[in-house]
């Protein structure tokens, strides 16, 4: 006899939903995600759509009615609970809209808790759309199949970030002057609470360099003997703390 596939299939389309899931509900999804199921993945009833509610984890669905405006499922049952992630945060100086899109996709993919984007004498934004950022986060995590969406801050000056700064966290900065340690070096400290800040194109001038440096928690790490594009920076700098402290590493490693 042919095996039973398996359900939900790993080609289920998923999503992130709120408010949070229960088994047995019948949630009704509208606007664009209702649209996305019913006309750009032509669902109907009976198909299997994964639900992410950012709370109790991961859930498998039933299609019951796939209309236009609205998509009707039954959730049929918990997959995964929500994600443990890295303590980590990525304090990205705010870039043009395009890089720094990239930036909040790459990072959610990568696996950081926390983005606060930082507004520097050199930025060449000063504001950022946070309903539209949340949904790019939206849309990596449900590509890269997270069940945990980085908390998403709104920018602040780096004065603000550095006084209220967690009194139990380190924060690494991308130095690009100096004779500061590689990332990979540094990075073998080994604090579990850290944050990661990388200035703007053109990097941080001499005052804010300064105040950084002053900053009781601060610690300078150089990203090569390139000099990198910010997105390019704040990318790399994560990958390598994850590949020394993040969920890249056995637990036991950690």
């Amino acid at each position: 006899m042919p095996a039973t596939p398996a359900w939900p299939p790993r080609s289920a389309p998923r999503l992130f939903v709120s408010p949070p899931l229960a088994q047995g509900e019948q949630r009704v999804l509208e606007g664009p995600q209702a649209h996305y199921l019913s006309r750009v993945m032509r669902m109907a009833p009976g198909d299997a759509v994964i639900l992410c509610d950012d709370a109790t984890g991961e859930w498998a669905a039933r299609v019951v009615t796939a209309g236009k405006r609205e998509v009707v499922l039954d959730v049929a049952e918990r997959l995964r609970p929500r994600e443990d992630v890295p303590d980590f945060t990525l304090c990205p100086a705010l870039l043009k809209k395009p890089r720094f899109d990239q930036v909040l996709e790459k990072a959610t993919e990568l696996g950081v808790a926390r983005i606060r984007p930082v507004i520097t004498h050199r930025c060449v934004a000063d504001s950022l759309n946070l309903e539209r950022a949340r949904t790019v986060l939206s849309e990596a995590a449900e590509q890269c199949a997270r069940t945990a969406l980085p908390e998403l801050f709104e920018p602040v000056t780096l004065p603000r970030l550095l006084r209220d700064w967690p009194k139990d966290a380190v924060l690494w900065f991308a130095d690009e002057q100096g004779d500061a340690p590689s990332a990979a070096a540094a990075f073998a400290e080994r604090h579990l609470s850290a944050g990661m800040l990388i200035g703007p194109e053109g990097g941080f001038d001499d005052g804010e360099r300064a105040e950084v440096r002053e900053f009781v928690q601060a610690r300078p790490v150089s990203l090569g003997p390139r000099i990198l594009r910010a997105e390019t920076a704040a990318i790399a700098a994560t990958a390598v703390w994850m590949a020394a402290m993040g969920d890249w590493t056995a637990a036991d490693d950690r």
